[in-house]
């Protein structure tokens, strides 16, 4: 009989008992094994982030708002527009009804991307590609240029953790010719069709998606085996994002996919897909098209995960499905309820309607048993009420994948993973610091504050928009629309959130507004 030496046994031998040896390990010493077992016997999740640019919370057939009750409730936008892959996903997780983001695009972008509020990184306006658009008065000091080449960004923390990054559609992360220009730059192995600027040339193929044209500052690159054809931004884009999913799946790596559509963005071109559906509905051309091109980027997140499930890794595939900021649909007054009703506001306004947007959040084929599913469970068609923001994605993508950002980096973020399970999180600071130092936008030269039920808006230039005054405040639990400014019947209310707005600029190490000298900071007031 041939006796075998631990030091000198062939290979054949270890690799014929290595199984044996593990197995009588795991029935030996059971929990202890079995949960680093279970995470390294399935692959890493894919993680895809789905965002739609200038999308609120109303420009969808899914009711996010809800009654007293705490049920979904409709109103009248919410049978105008036809999302039916939304509701798809929305029955598949949870949707967020009191979501937050910057109410223009570059800042929302950066803080997704770093974790951070746009207070801290700077980038609290939309960046022009060519100029410096601090506004007047705003503060020199801001961070026009955006995203650097070895910033931390979700993006480069999950390539270094072994995930393909594949960037498709609007970055908008950083001016012309700068290195924020190019997602390559920022953690992205792959990129279509993102660069410096935030509004697309054209949406038709046939135009070239802006190349050639008198938009061809704004043209999409990367998309020239689309140009002369029918083929719409959107579905070029979601024809792209797809293959590229495809690459990572057969090259056996996990991928992390923005995909961030030009839609909803002007110019308001109908998407000839969908224009039939609205030419009845009595409302503007331009809001038709917009219509037309909310339902478009509708199909695409349907043909997103019908794309997952024909791979078979939907059930190993996170969404995050999300706007930038509030509504820009033409419809009515920018600071009255119209576009976003009976939400106030739109877009870059300091209303309700300019910061809302949804968030759904499904795992893309529900399987309880998958490991990644059991460690974050998102019960199917719940409504989650607290308030959370856009930051906050990036602790909760990096808990999930198991990637520490630098201790370093400062994170403003704080994970979901309890408002995720249809939970409340006692321990959540239920807070949103939105600033605004710039102009001109449809409101200039403000911050807004919300604790709890209360918010505090602060104007640091006093105009017809604000009623001449710096302060407004509304109670939200009471007024959600945002109608009755009690800064005048609750001055001790209004100092105390005034205290903590200063208090939370402060902590964000923010830049403000500047006086006529074009140096000298104007900070808030107490009032």
């Amino acid at each position: 009989m041939t006796n075998f030496h631990f030091r000198t046994a062939p290979r054949s031998f270890w690799t014929l008992l290595r199984p044996l040896l593990l197995a009588i390990l795991a029935v030996a010493l059971g929990p202890v094994l079995t949960p680093d077992s279970s995470r390294a016997a399935e692959s890493p999740p894919n993680i895809v982030i789905f965002l739609v640019d200038d999308m609120g919370v109303m420009d969808t057939s899914l009711p996010f708002l809800t009654d007293a009750a705490g049920q979904p409730q409709r109103y009248p936008l919410n049978d105008y527009y036809r999302t039916p892959h939304m509701e798809r996903l929305a029955a598949r997780g949870i949707r967020f009804n009191n979501f937050c983001a910057m109410s223009v695009c570059s800042p929302t972008r950066i803080s997704i991307m770093t974790g951070q509020n746009a207070a801290r990184h700077r980038t609290t306006n939309w960046i022009n590609p060519d100029k410096d658009n601090a506004g007047p008065q705003g503060p020199p000091q801001w961070n026009w240029t955006g995203l650097k080449r070895g910033d931390v960004t979700l993006a480069g923390l999950l390539q270094a953790g072994g995930y393909r990054t594949i960037h498709v559609g609007k970055a908008h992360f950083g001016p012309r010719n700068s290195p924020g220009a190019e997602p390559l730059n920022l953690g992205f192995d792959i990129n279509v069709g993102g660069e410096c600027f935030g509004a697309p040339g054209s949406y038709y193929g046939q135009e070239n998606y802006g190349h050639g044209t008198k938009r061809g500052g704004s043209a999409v690159p990367h998309l020239e085996k689309y140009h002369g054809t029918e083929t719409f931004l959107t579905e070029a884009l979601t024809i792209e994002a797809n293959s590229h999913i495809t690459a990572a799946v057969q090259a056996d790596k996990p991928f992390f996919l923005y995909l961030s559509h030009y839609a909803v963005h002007s110019p308001f071109q109908s998407d000839p897909r969908f224009a039939a559906h609205y030419q009845d509905s009595g409302k503007p051309a331009p809001a038709q098209a917009f219509a037309t091109l909310i339902e478009g980027m509708d199909k695409s997140l349907g043909d997103l995960l019908d794309h997952l499930d024909t791979l078979g890794v939907a059930e190993n595939t996170l969404v995050f499905f999300l706007g930038d900021n509030g509504s820009d649909a033409p419809l009515g007054h920018q600071h009255q309820v119209a576009c976003a009703a009976p939400l106030r506001g739109k877009k870059g306004s300091h209303y309700e309607g300019g910061m809302r947007v949804p968030l759904i959040a499904a795992w893309a084929k529900a399987d309880a048993q998958r490991p990644h599913q059991k460690r974050l469970a998102i019960p199917a068609g719940a409504i989650q009420s607290q308030q959370a923001a856009i930051y906050d994605l990036f602790p909760t993508v990096l808990a999930l994948v198991g990637i520490e950002p630098p201790p370093t980096h400062a994170v403003d973020g704080a994970r979901l993973d309890t408002l995720l399970a249809g939970r409340r999180d006692s321990h959540r600071d239920e807070t949103f610091l939105m600033h605004y130092p710039h102009a001109p936008h449809r409101t200039d030269y403000f911050t807004c504050y919300r604790q709890g039920r209360w918010k505090v808006i602060y104007h640091y230039f006093p105009s017809e928009v604000s009623d001449n005054s710096h302060y407004q405040l509304f109670d939200l639990a009471q007024d959600p629309f945002e109608q009755q400014n009690l800064a005048t019947t609750q001055p001790a209310e209004l100092r105390r959130m005034m205290q903590s707005l200063i208090a939370a600029l402060e902590a964000h190490h923010a830049v403000y507004p500047v006086f006529e000298d074009g140096v000298t900071p104007r900070k808030p007031k107490l009032p």
